[in-house]
């Protein structure tokens, strides 16, 4: 790959760290311009979004008139989430089931916030308990394949067991969190952003570093859950939060005066594991700030200045000395000294190319989604 002179988008904060990234004349990356030309001239919260939230919510009440829920939510404790569970409930008028997976890694906050949302919305919770030393081998293997991705096996037990238990219980309709106005600028896939559960990245994966049998372990390959159950089966994923006014720090004023919800110092900070991933292996380790896309997203859509976010990535999140407390915790969770992990963490870095992979397949299929208008984020 050629070296690139260091470039930042002169509109967001995303840079050539992404070594995708192509900027205009004016200095103004391809994020932006996707934004601009794909996203926001079909993305309406307003009336439209409004009429369209409404239909949406009677198709889902009718089709599940005579079950005991009508839709399910995975729900992790954090912002968008939580968020989606809310206007579920109290926009929708919908009855979901919410869906929790305990992976080995909620922090007390997120249980905490689970427990408020379950309590104050009156709904029904179903956790599934991933078999922990399944889990700690999974991820060990996948620290020792020194590839950036570090958060493919928590992702793939929360999606999997997600799919598995709606198929299962024949649940048609499963609401995510996900949407464009706290996510519209998409983490690069060098970043860690592989683009689905590649059952064959993982196999490999966990051939070579991997000690014990995955007996349990929830692992739906992404062509099954995009083909066999959406297309065959007729699952639907729905975006709610894509329809109706959706600004962060309101939202998490919402829940905190509403439900006693406690809001998160960042993304995805409801899990200890990601909270260390993303602010010390994978900044520390490739030079690579998942912040740069999360602020990014919320410049785009006039959350945040440019210049605030600038500062706010100048420092960590977490200072040193927490940092190396959860180095520590981290390595003792998952059965290693802490020189072994700090042996791995100074190791060769690799790719996904590395291993064996489908990325070609599941690069078709983003294309097409592309195409079609389904998938309107940079997806590389």
């Amino acid at each position: 790959m050629i070296k690139r002179e260091p470039q930042m988008c002169l509109r967001c904060i995303m840079d050539t760290s992404d070594p995708s990234i192509s900027f205009d004349a004016d200095g103004v990356c391809d994020y932006c311009n996707n934004f601009d030309k794909v996203i926001q001239p079909n993305w309406d919260t307003g009336a439209a979004g409004g009429a369209a939230l409404e239909a949406l919510s009677e198709r889902i009440r009718a089709r599940g008139k005579d079950q005991p829920f009508d839709c399910i939510i995975g729900l992790s404790g954090g912002l968008d989430s939580s968020y989606a569970a809310f206007i579920a409930k109290e926009r929708m008028g919908l009855r979901p089931l919410l869906f929790h997976v305990d992976a080995g890694w909620n922090t007390d906050q997120a249980v905490g916030n689970i427990e408020k949302l379950v309590d104050g919305l009156g709904l029904d919770l179903y956790t599934e308990v991933i078999n922990w030393q399944e889990m700690k081998d999974l991820q060990v293997a996948f620290l020792r394949a020194q590839i950036a991705d570090q958060d493919l096996p928590q992702d793939a037990a929360f999606f999997s067991a997600l799919y598995k238990f709606a198929r299962k219980n024949r649940i048609k309709y499963v609401l995510t969190g996900s949407n464009f106005s706290t996510e519209c600028c998409r983490e690069p896939e060098e970043w860690g952003g592989y683009p689905g559960i590649d059952k064959t990245l993982f196999q490999d994966i966990h051939r070579r570093y991997g000690q014990r049998e995955l007996k349990t372990f929830p692992l739906v390959d992404i062509l099954v859950y995009k083909l066999y159950y959406q297309k065959i089966l007729g699952m639907e994923i729905v975006k709610p939060l894509n329809l109706v006014p959706y600004i962060k720090k309101d939202a998490e004023a919402e829940l905190e005066r509403r439900f006693g919800w406690q809001k998160f110092q960042h993304k995805h900070h409801e899990s200890r594991f990601t909270r260390f991933y993303e602010d010390y292996w994978m900044p520390r380790k490739f030079g690579y700030h998942k912040r740069r896309a999360h602020f990014s997203s919320l410049i785009l859509t006039g959350q945040l200045t440019r210049e605030a976010a600038l500062e706010r990535l100048s420092r960590p999140e977490m200072d040193e000395h927490f940092l190396k407390q959860e180095f520590e915790f981290v390595s003792n969770k998952l059965g290693l000294s802490v020189d072994e992990l700090q042996t791995i963490f100074e190791g060769e870095n690799k790719t996904y190319r590395d291993y064996r992979n489908k990325r070609w397949a599941i690069g078709i299929g983003a294309s097409a989604m592309r195409m079609l208008g389904l998938e309107r984020r940079l997806f590389r």
